[in-house]
């Protein structure tokens, strides 16, 4: 595949400050490197971001993921490899992709579950990952940036 246009952030590197404020102070709520990993990857896989979810892929192995978790986090309501707290970011990071597919987006049981695991702190980083991750993903999709390269 080849790209449409080079990649916006290099066509346009005034967006890229803020956008790495934003990632550094994710990185920085508390939240599991692991955690935050898994569900960029999920997020990236709903929006068929293919450069996301190749390079997510890779930096989870590099925060300690197993092939096998790595292989079933498309199925992760359908195995025990994950914990309660990381099913409900998975949940979450599900709920905020795909905002159309019912009318409450973010349902409070989704909410509550994952409010159960991670503190005002933690969840504010969350929100922003996969906000900043979707970001990514329509970024990428749209300008059909190919799987394999990194910025």
């Amino acid at each position: 595949m080849t790209a449409r246009i080079d990649n916006p952030a290099n066509l346009l590197p005034d967006s890229l400050p803020g956008i790495q404020t934003i990632i550094q102070a994710v990185h920085g709520a508390g939240v599991a490197p692991s955690t935050l990993e898994l569900v960029h990857l999920r997020a990236s896989q709903i929006n068929g971001c293919s450069p996301c979810v190749y390079s997510g892929a890779l930096a989870a192995k590099k925060a300690g993921e197993s092939d096998d978790r790595l292989f079933t986090v498309v199925a992760w309501r359908e195995t025990d490899l994950f914990t309660d707290a990381e099913r409900a970011a998975l949940a979450l990071a599900e709920s905020m992709t795909r905002l159309s597919d019912r009318d409450d987006a973010v349902p409070d049981a989704v909410w509550d579950e994952v409010a159960r695991h991670f503190d005002h702190q933690q969840l504010a980083g969350l929100v922003l990952w996969v906000a900043t991750t979707n970001l990514f993903n329509r970024i990428n999709t749209a300008t059909r940036q190919p799987a394999g390269t990194l910025w």
